[in-house]
Formats: structure tokens, C-alpha cells, sequence
């Protein structure tokens, strides 16, 4: 498939994907929805993936929704909005949260709307320091979706979360990492070394460990405590048994690098 609003590369067990619409502050439109599942399709097929690594193109990371895509003209018909948050932006952010593999956020500039959330659908997310956040649906009548109302609260708190979902204030990236909606705010000149440095230190990690935290972690808000523990002894068991625990003891007990085959 030929992207004209992406860029993705696979390279050394890391995938790269460039949300790359830079005039439209990187907005999404249907066809990038569809260039964007392609790629992702791409990862999850693709067993050298070792980590996948999103960014923007230009000053914004994504603003969302173009919303020229889907514009309602006075006297026009109503848009399905469910549709489009069924067919599109749901099923991006299950697959984000559901892929084996650590997902870096990189936000190079505004995350407003969907963007912003889908931001916060990655597992860790480091922004320049010039970046923000903005929950703009508020702006237009809407609900904060690409899974804004259930990150929103368990990543901020209920008070803050629903500040932010009511006013839509711009949020910056400072202030993202003091109120813990993000991993790390870095200078805007260190954000693409930073994110590709812990994409290679991903691509070189026990794959498999990573994987099944990620996946215990998400299980967790739905756990009961011995539900949460019965989770624990069952991954571990599996992970007892692979090859990256016994290369990690070995290394360790021989004083040496490990070498992890991510299985």
C-alpha cells in the first residue's frame, strides 16, 4: 500500500509511524484512518516488531478530526457520528492498547480532540516541551471519545478529568507530566532522540514480559485483588518457561548483556 498521509518504516525491530497531514495539524480523515490500520495491520503481522514508536509531522502532533472530512453545512444532512467513532477511532485505540508490544507516544506539538487521546491510548508518552493537550469536544458539543471519558479520570483523577472534559482548556506539557497524564515532558530539541533511544532500548528487551505487564495492567481496573493475583501467577508461570528469563539469569549471573529474543 502506497501512504499519502502517512509515513511507516520497519527497522531494527522498531516500527515507525508519522501521522503526516503537517497542513492540517495532522487531522484525521477517513483515508488516513485507513492508511493508519494498514500500518498497524503491518505490526501485528510483522514478528521482527519489537516496538512501535507514533509521532506527528510539523508544529502539531493531530488535531483530531478534520473536521472538513465530515463538515455539516447549514441545512445539510446530520453526520453518524457513532459510526465514525465505531468504524475508526474504537477500533485504533483497542489495537493500541491490545498490541504485544510497548507503544511510544512522541508529541512533537498540540494533541487536541481525538488526538489527544489518542496519545494517552499509548503506553508511554513523552511530549516536547512546547506541546499540549487539549480535550476540545467540549468546544463543539461533544464527548471526549478515542477513549477520553475512561482515560481521562484513571490517569488524572475524576476532578481533573472532568476540568478538563468541561472547559477544554489547554493543558501543557508540564503541566501533563506534574498532574501524571504522561510519562515525560522533554525539550522540544531532545523529544525524537529521547523517544528513539527507549524505542531501541524496547527493540533489545524481553518482549514477551513487556507484553504480558502491559496486558496485567490494563486488567487490573477490572480485577478483583485475587482475581489480579491468579492473573500474576499465570503469566509468570508462562514466562518462567521462555527463553528471555533464563538468557536474563544467565546474564546476570555471568555478568554479561543479555541477549532477549522477545518470545
Amino acid at each position: 500500500m502506497t501512504y499519502a498521509s502517512i509515513d511507516f518504516t520497519i527497522a531494527s525491530g522498531i516500527a515507525t509511524l508519522v501521522l503526516n497531514r503537517p497542513d492540517r495539524l495532522n487531522s484525521f480523515t477517513r483515508a488516513m484512518h485507513e492508511e493508519v490500520r494498514h500500518a498497524l495491520d503491518r505490526v501485528q503481522e510483522d514478528r521482527s516488531v519489537r516496538v512501535l514508536l507514533l509521532t506527528g509531522a510539523g508544529r502539531g502532533f493531530c488535531a483530531g478530526q478534520d473536521l472538513n472530512d465530515r463538515a455539516v453545512a447549514p441545512g445539510a444532512p446530520s453526520v453518524d457520528l457513532g459510526e465514525s467513532v465505531e468504524k475508526y477511532y474504537a477500533p485504533l485505540v483497542t489495537t493500541l492498547r491490545t498490541l504485544p508490544l510497548p507503544v511510544i507516544c512522541a508529541v512533537n506539538g498540540v494533541a487536541a480532540g481525538a488526538g489527544a487521546n489518542l496519545a494517552l491510548a499509548c503506553d508511554i508518552v513523552l511530549a516536547a516541551q512546547s506541546a499540549s493537550f487539549i480535550e476540545a469536544f467540549c468546544k463543539l458539543g461533544l464527548i471526549p471519545d478515542t477513549g477520553g471519558t475512561w482515560a481521562l479520570p484513571r490517569l488524572v483523577g475524576p476532578a481533573r478529568a472532568m476540568g478538563m472534559a468541561l472547559l477544554g482548556e489547554r493543558i501543557s506539557a508540564e503541566q501533563a507530566e506534574t498532574w501524571g497524564l504522561i510519562w515525560r515532558c522533554v525539550p522540544d530539541e531532545a523529544l525524537l532522540p529521547q523517544a528513539r533511544a527507549m524505542a531501541a532500548h524496547f527493540a533489545a528487551a524481553p518482549t514477551k514480559g513487556l507484553a504480558f505487564t502491559k496486558q496485567a495492567m490494563l486488567a487490573s481496573w477490572g480485577n478483583t485483588l485475587e482475581q489480579q493475583l491468579a492473573l500474576e501467577a499465570r503469566m509468570m508461570r508462562e514466562l518462567g518457561h521462555s527463553h528471555d528469563y533464563r538468557e536474563g539469569v544467565s546474564a546476570f549471573i555471568e555478568k554479561r548483556q543479555p541477549h532477549f529474543k522477545g518470545e
